[in-house]
């Protein structure tokens, strides 16, 4: 029996006796296939990076019917007689790129460019899906939706959702972002050939069924299905039904399980069947949640069309196109997973139909609510079909769901949902069946008391009021569930909002629908200057289109060597133990393993580190003791990723804790024990000022003030990877995705025992780093190198994302401890702090910390400040210096004690915040010789421009307007400045013009996504320009920059800090400016015009030097200089949730003049929605020991396209020349991230709204204080609590009295 099926037009043809069947679409399209654009990231369906087109033929209808799956999770053998399109089968650079790649490129949508594949894909099934829509119009809002489960680490999405948008039929080009079209009137419009996703030569493919006697087999009736079942209970086959396999994603131990028997629901048509018939809905269990979802909207029944809309925020777009409702509703049953439509299905009054294998395959009818309390389904037992009734009296009926979670559109599993159908009339309640689930408890569940209650009642405040109290005792969730008591309110809260509607006559969102797209925004950019032209200029990023379609190579995309193998780490899950071992599950090697590399492996000659910086080193495997969760102990090699990756799970490692002391895991334990790190002293900032004499100076005075800030975990889109290639006399290539060769290649040596001209490290471009591949990238690709070493065979690996959470760590989390003087006005005299930084078990580049916290919490004029900062050495996982390291906790720090301050004044924030602005005179006290001419001090006059243009007076008055006239949600805004110091380091460059005329560049500066390529690529052709020769202004056509190789480039330095574009730049400069001297005298003796080519020519012939290297030194001008930006935010609390929603974020930042306005842009818009995660979003959790809880998508959760400003609105000030710097440019990488803290504050304030309301209702005494700490991230859990989690009840409670005192 054969597999056949094609990919981008060509033919695969598999013998299926052959395949395994546990075997991924992205594991062959990967390892199997040349098509690499398809990329792992998450491998749980959770970040649309391996997005596909998967085509289906009807041969009786003759359609083609076309939809995204996540190939992750695909199964190979589920594609029998389909087509596989993936974003290089779209278009390429060999036969033309896409319309949609040109889209990206052309609105500056891809940065780093791991994820725009998968975005790609995703755009164009859903142009395709408008095609075969009624209207054929493709509209804003699907547009926004095309890509909602796509991740994006880099850009910040704004510029993703434009570049959807320029296909919408009801978008002018005017109204999107900053693009390169912005000359056109208008667009092309999107095309499609069916030829392109279904080749003719598979349509006539002969229909192949595969046997019952192979280990996949796929019936086509109920019949054959009982047959094949039985069959495998009688042999007692370990059998698992399968239909989109998409289960696979949450429970991953699902993948390592060996089935004797896959048996494909999916080509059973009745169980694919959705029908309607006179008494409901009936649908085959099989049938996907798209299809399911699709049906539903057609019939013309509320209810049906909420069911919809509700199951639209279930997972991705390419999750749904392939889970079946059957299989979603089984693993509620069964696995106790916290399913949205048991519980909406469940308040339906759905029931199920079973075949059971215990019954000889008969059929039982069963309610839902008697499936989901039965024991768990027998693995020979499966749902066939779900029935849906038809409810009589619907003009009586109300209908309505709701879920609470941190992704509002979908793509997060819900804190808690609900549904509820009543029948009402004149409020009188006849009937009502309340569901609720996802709440921490077995299963959804009817809440029959409170119905009872209810039932006969007419709906008043006093009767909801005893409702929801009783409600309160039922919805408990299980312990050990998190946020339990939060869980419970939301239960409490929804069916207030459900009944509570009905006592204002309005029937909860029975026919209204939200078809507003989410998303708005304008960008105001320096009018271009051509000064220095093409630097300036808002060129396109180098290589995007190549990023789109998937054709820029990536280290895991490098074609494997002969004999490669492939490596997985066993990490610690001990935070200080004895290792005794490492052995098997069973005691037995897992299939394919080679070897298991450890500190016993290292080279006798080399040494067992794995990060050396100067004198710093880490080791990099554990030796006889652990000092932390996560560490690495060894690394498995085995003959494929998968076994590599199945060995490594498999693997035990015995500790001995006895005899040891307990491990140090808070700061403060640190700090009673001594355990610290030194810091040099030229690191440690200096203090401003007398303190003393401030806080004596001081009206009021707030003393041992405490905050505690977490961590945050990089969430690239391409995890660590590297691959290790043994050459000739004992030496070896590392290729990795590195931020620091020139320190990896020092590194490997040292562990090696080899010298560093043996070494050669490369790497072309990095899938996102934010600081991640910095330190934490450098033991990868050195236990590639001791593996490859031993084994004398390449060895490669791509850390799996559970791993490389769990191993790379984040932000330094620390406790700060501070005491504020300050005047009645507001004007603080005086600041003290003690910050504790928890550092980890080693220091990596952590000794940066406190200069950088100092620097960024140093933006108000403070009076005096005085500090004692420690570096803690504990026994958690040592943390990494990502993005705005030690900044963003210090501009968050500033703003906690301004907020303070205000609160303790009842003054407001912002006018605290003005007041202590400093002056240029206290700029340059606290910041010297940082703090630059008196000119370039733009802050003050930042501030009072973006009151202006974002209407801040006037949105502040109408925020007030808004809160006192809502009682469930409440807004509030935020005006927020920041500083932030940049440092400027050596960087070298090489320009090198062949014999064609065309450049090639090398610079020590590595591609994150920062666009450090197009900046370079610019500025080699403005200098070079400068020669003035014919067809200069083609010169960027002619430029290549090309990989870091540090045998070629040494002291390549550190990609990071925001400043190596510029010093690339100017490198490259120099390295022009030599080859500019020597091509000079040919120009003059040329007597007249010359091309550009000639000239070249002449330069070979006459044997000149055209090769130029030059290291940039900032020795000569200053290293430092200062970043200012501001920005205001409004939000939007909705009270019952807890959810906060970004309504609207204005930025002004001073981007000085800009080496490319387009790339700066892309920089701040992502930095910020970066640093939105951190404020508002991700949490860091971790064990009692310091191993990370939330280590997947499903528990750690990164903004996404519903989570970002709803207006997001960002100007670039141009503030002029700056001798001192390159061109005149200033940082733009990592500052705006620091201005996310703008929504932190208005969350704060909305809060404080919702406090001072909740004080009203229960009085000044016992209502909450209005001084309170909003902690961070502020997660909806968080907002709800301190917003008051008896919110309903207090409001409820208050109505009562209030009727009860007028009577």
């Amino acid at each position: 029996m054969s597999l056949v099926f094609a990919i981008n037009g060509q033919r695969f043809e598999l013998d299926l006796s052959s395949v395994d069947p546990s075997t991924t679409l992205l594991e062959f399209l990967r390892y199997q296939t040349p098509f690499k654009s398809v990329k792992l990231s998450c491998g749980e369906g959770g970040c649309g990076a391996c997005v596909v087109l998967l085509s289906k033929y009807d041969p009786i209808l003759k359609t083609v019917e076309d939809f995204t799956v996540s190939s992750c999770l695909t199964l190979l053998c589920s594609i029998n007689r389909c087509s596989v399109t993936t974003s290089e089968g779209l278009g390429n650079s060999r036969d033309g790129f896409h319309t949609i790649h040109d889209r990206f490129s052309g609105f500056h949508a891809s940065q780093c460019g791991f994820c725009t594949p998968g975005m790609s894909v995703s755009l164009f099934s859903a142009l395709l899906d408008s095609q075969s829509s009624s209207s054929s119009e493709f509209t804003a809002v699907q547009a926004e939706k095309a890509v909602s489960g796509n991740l994006c680490r880099c850009t910040g999405y704004r510029s993703i959702v434009d570049a959807c948008k320029s296909f919408a039929s009801d978008v002018d080009i005017e109204d999107l972002g900053f693009n390169s079209f912005c000359k056109k009137t208008s667009l092309p419009r999107f095309e499609h050939s069916e030829k392109l996703t279904f080749p003719e030569f598979l349509k006539d493919e002969i229909k192949s069924t595969d046997s019952g006697t192979l280990k996949w087999c796929s019936p086509e009736s109920v019949e054959e299905l009982k047959t094949i079942v039985g069959a495998c209970k009688a042999n007692s086959d370990h059998v698992v039904l399968v239909a989109g396999n998409t289960s696979t994603g949450y429970y991953k131990d699902e993948k390592e399980r060996d089935y004797d028997k896959y048996v494909n629901l999916t080509r059973i048509a009745e169980m694919r069947e959705i029908r309607e018939s006179h008494d409901g809905v009936v649908i085959g269990a099989a049938a996907t949640i798209s299809k399911v979802i699709a049906a539903l909207k057609e019939i013309n029944n509320h209810m049906f069309r909420k069911l919809a809309a509700h199951m639209e925020k279930i997972a991705a777009r390419f999750i749904r196109n392939f889970a079946s409702v059957g299989g979603n509703l089984v693993m509620a049953q069964r696995k106790r997973f916290p399913s949205d439509i048991a519980t909406i299905l469940l308040a339906a009054g759905a029931s199920v139909n079973i075949m059971s294998s215990s019954r000889g395959g008969g059929l039982e009818k069963v309610t839902l609510e008697q499936f989901l309390q039965g024991p768990p389904l027998d693995t020979h037992d499966l749902v066939l079909s779900i029935e849906i009734p038809f409810r009589h009296h619907e003009d009586d009926l109300v209908f309505e769901t709701y879920r609470a979670a941190p992704r509002p559109q979908g793509s997060a599993l819900a804190y808690l949902n609900a549904a509820f159908l009543a029948e009402v009339k004149d409020k009188k309640v006849i009937s009502c069946r309340l569901a609720f689930g996802a709440y921490g408890n077995k299963h959804a569940i009817r809440c029959k008391e409170v119905e009872d209650f209810l039932s006969g009642k007419v709906i008043t405040d006093n009767v909801l009021y005893q409702a929801i109290t009783l409600l309160g005792k039922i919805v408990k969730p299980q312990e050990g569930t998190s946020n339990p008591a939060y869980r419970s309110s939301l239960a409490q809260g929804f069916l207030f909002n459900f009944f509570h509607s009905l006592l204002t006559a309005e029937k909860p969102g029975r026919y209204h629908m939200d078809i507003q797209p989410m998303l708005s925004s304008s960008q105001h950019l320096p009018l271009i200057d051509k000064e220095f032209y093409p630097v300036g200029d808002p060129v396109t990023k180098s290589g995007a289109s190549l990023q789109a379609s998937g054709e820029a190579v990536y280290v895991d995309d490098i074609p494997a060597p002969k004999s490669c193998l492939y490596g997985a780490f066993i990490y610690s899950t001990k935070p200080s133990a004895k290792i005794k071992g490492i052995r098997f599950e069973e005691d037995s090697v897992p299939d394919g393993v080679v070897a298991v590399i450890s500190c016993k492996d290292v080279p006798k000659s080399g040494k067992n580190v794995g990060f050396k910086f100067q004198s710093f080193t880490e080791p990099l495997f554990a030796d006889e003791l652990t000092l932390h969760v996560g560490e690495c102990i060894a690394l498995v090699v085995a003959d494929t990723q998968r076994h590599a990756d199945s060995a490594a799970n498999l693997a035990v490692v015995d500790y001995k804790t006895e005899d040891l002391e307990p491990p140090i895991l808070s700061v403060e334990e640190a700090v009673k024990r001594s355990s610290l790190f030194e810091i040099l002293p030229f690191l440690y900032p200096k203090q401003v000022g007398d303190t003393s004499k401030g806080m004596s100076e001081a009206d009021h005075r707030i003393l041992s003030s405490q905050i505690r800030l977490g961590s945050q975990y990089f969430f690239y889109m391409e995890t660590q990877t590297a691959l290790a290639v043994p050459d000739e006399d004992n030496s070896i290539v590392v290729y990795s995705s590195c931020q620091i060769p020139q320190y990896a290649h020092s590194t490997v040596a040292a562990c090696l025992g080899i010298p560093e001209n043996k070494v050669r490290v490369i790497t072309r471009r990095v899938g996102g780093g934010f600081g991640g591949k910095a330190v934490k990238s450098m033991p990868v690709a050195t236990a590639c190198a001791v593996a490859a070493n031993k084994l004398q065979r390449p060895v490669r690996t791509y850390v799996n994302r559970k791993t490389d959470m769990i191993m790379t760590g984040g932000r330094h989390p620390m406790k700060i401890t501070y005491s504020v003087g300050f005047k009645s006005t507001g004007k603080i005299t005086a600041l003290e702090l003690e910050i504790l930084i928890d550092v980890g078990a080693t220091l990596g580049l952590s000794m940066i910390m406190p200069s950088n916290l100092i620097g960024a919490l140093k933006k108000y004029n403070w009076g005096a400040l005085s500090f004692d900062i420690k570096l803690c050495k504990t026994n958690l996982l040592s943390k990494a210096i990502m993005r705005a390291p030690g900044d963003v906790q210090g501009t968050y720090i500033a703003e906690a004690v301004i907020e303070n301050v205000a609160s303790s004044l009842s003054l407001e924030a912002d006018a605290v915040r003005k007041i202590n602005l400093h002056t240029y005179e206290s700029l340059a006290l606290f910041y010297k010789d940082s703090a630059g001419e008196p000119h370039e001090y733009t802050l003050s006059s930042m501030w009072d421009k973006l009151g202006v243009s974002s209407k801040f007076e006037e949105r502040v008055s109408i925020v007030g307007e808004f809160n006192g006239s809502n009682i469930l949600r409440k807004r509030g805004i935020s005006r927020v400045p920041i500083i932030y110091p940049v440092s400027m380091f050596a960087t070298p460059g090489r320009v090198s013009v062949l014999s064609d005329g065309t450049i090639v560049v090398e610079v020590g500066g590595i591609e994150l996504g920062q666009g450090l390529w197009t900046k370079v690529k610019q500025m080699t052709s403005y200098a070079l320009g400068l020669l003035e020769c014919d067809g200069a202004e083609e010169l960027m056509e002619k430029i290549r920059v090309v990989q870091s190789d540090t045998l070629s480039m040494v002291q390549g330095n550190f990609t990071g800090g925001s400043t190596t574009s510029e010093g690339s730049c100017a490198a490259v400069r120099l390295c022009c400016e030599t080859l500019v001297k020597r091509l000079k005298p040919l120009m003059e003796k040329s007597g007249g015009p010359i091309s550009w080519n000639k000239l070249i020519s002449q330069a070979y012939a006459q044997s000149v030097n055209l090769s130029a290297s030059d290291l940039y030194t900032p020795e000569e001008t200053p290293t430092k200089y200062l970043n200012y930006g501001v920005a205001v935010s409004e939000v939007e609390v909705d009270l019952v949730t807890g959810q906060t929603t970004v309504l609207q974020t204005d930025i002004l930042y001073d981007s000085g003049k800009s080496l490319n306005p387009a790339v700066d842009l892309g920089q701040i818009e992502g930095a910020f929605v970066q640093g939105l995660g951190f404020f508002m979003l991700e949490e860091y959790i971790t064990n009692s020991e310091g191993l990370l809880v939330t280590d997947s998508t499903w528990t750690y959760k990164i903004p996404t396209v519903d989570t970002i400003p709803r207006r997001f609105n960002v100007e670039m000030l141009n503030s002029g020349r700056h001798e001192k710097r390159v061109l005149s440019s200033k940082a733009s990488g990592e500052p705006p991230l620091l201005l996310a803290a703008s929504v932190h504050c208005a969350t704060r304030e909305a809060i404080k709204e919702a406090r001072k309301q909740l004080r009203m209702w229960k009085g000044e005494e016992d209502g909450p204080s209005l001084m309170f700490q909003l902690p961070v991230p502020a997660s909806m859990p968080v907002v709800k609590e301190l917003c008051g989690l008896d919110v309903v009840e207090s409001y409820l409670e208050w109505k009562c009295m209030q009727v009860n005192s007028s009577l």
